[in-house]
């Protein structure tokens, strides 16, 4: 499968400074194609193409292959974009709620450039970039990641704090899916991060006490306003969704090593447009908002392809309120967040392991529709 590893460049003072012209210019004229795409309504490649690629050349001065990656950029982004839209939009309607509607694209001075085999080459001295001032050998930190791995396609060259990385998509292989013997249900929340039918349970107070405690400085530095506050603000800026980015990837990898040992394969909620479904309460917004389940099942998703084991989606409705033993559901069966009775049959545990039980019931019901699913693909 397709993999993008970050990859720390190390320019000297003058590559640094023909980088940053170059990711400039590169946006620029991005910002100028995205005018006549989103004036024309064309966002056919070939199409915007030929409206402006002799004029972003005159104007901006860009390599032959750059004008045609920026073009290719502005092309991409209208259409990912329109196919978000699309799909919120089902919701809004069922709702009767107001659609959205697609507005221009605006480009950030130092957003990504992209870059493909014809203006770039990675080599044991560095990577090799087409820039204003012509082609640089750039010497990188980590370029050992690289090694015994196959390129693919298109990187994109980033900065971030002022430091230049290049996304490069590498191809790693793959273990044969296997027939599973059983399933692993997984149950995301808030306050357990993922819970499993084994009963394990991956808590959130970590990342909780670490969302309250960035909220609240970030609230006395803005409150203050001086310029201190805002250096110190700039410095901490992601510090938060790093720091989640790597909760994520430890629980989706214990998760998925689990399943692949006991040859079983695992089994989530479809929670797709969660957050346009559901309505929480006022004080519990914040903490919704930056719930990252999305990247979690993300993560899941590629680290299960890589290892082999199966994913499958089920559909999640009332799988806190049911009985994973007789199958009764209430609301009043969930007696707290944490603690599940049944009504019925007296059945008690903890919710969300119940749940994920639950998800494993409907992946059993379901599977034969998804084995045909999977063997067809």
């Amino acid at each position: 499968m397709l993999l993008t590893v970050k990859v720390k460049l190390r320019p000297s003072e003058e590559q640094q400074e023909a980088l940053q012209s170059t990711m400039e210019r590169f946006n620029a004229a991005c910002n100028g194609i995205s005018s006549v795409a989103f004036s024309t309504m064309t966002f056919n490649r070939v199409r915007l193409h030929h409206l402006t690629y002799y004029e972003v050349r005159h104007e901006h001065g860009l390599s032959a292959q750059l004008t045609v990656r920026a073009i290719a950029k502005v092309a991409d982004s209208y259409r990912s974009t329109m196919s978000g839209i699309r799909e919120r939009n089902k919701i809004h309607r069922a709702k009767k709620e107001p659609v959205e509607v697609l507005k221009r694209i605006e480009f950030r001075e130092h957003g990504a450039v992209v870059y493909d085999p014809h203006i770039m080459t990675i080599n044991k001295e560095g990577v090799g970039l087409t820039t204003l001032k012509g082609r640089m050998t750039i010497p990188f930190v980590n370029g050992n990641i690289l090694q015994g791995k196959k390129l693919e396609g298109e990187a994109d060259l980033i900065c971030v704090r002022g430091r230049f990385y290049l996304c490069v998509i590498t191809n790693k292989s793959e273990e044969p899916l296997s027939e599973p013997s059983g399933f692993l249900g997984v149950d995301l929340g808030i306050v357990n991060i993922a819970s499993t039918s084994d009963g394990m349970m991956y808590s959130g107070k970590v990342c909780d006490r670490v969302r309250e405690r960035y909220m609240n400085t970030k609230a006395a530095l803005q409150s203050a306003g001086t310029k201190s506050a805002k250096r110190h603000l700039k410095l901490i800026s992601g510090r938060e969704r790093r720091f989640k980015t790597n909760v994520n990837h430890i629980i989706s990898k214990r998760i998925v090593q689990v399943a692949k040992d006991t040859k079983r394969a695992i089994v989530l909620e479809d929670l797709r447009h969660i957050r346009s479904r559901v309505t929480v309460n006022h004080d519990q917004r914040e903490r919704f908002f930056k719930w990252a389940f999305n990247q979690l099942r993300q993560f899941l998703e590629y680290k299960a392809k890589i290892a082999g084991v199966i994913i499958e989606l089920v559909d999640g409705s009332y799988t806190s309120r049911q009985c994973s033993v007789c199958g009764y559901t209430d609301m009043k069966n969930r007696k707290s967040q944490s603690e599940f009775r049944c009504l019925a049959c007296g059945h008690a545990e903890n919710a969300d392991v119940n749940a994920a039980k639950n998800i494993v019931l409907r992946a059993t019901v379901n599977w034969p529709i998804a084995v045909c699913q999977v063997t067809g693909s």
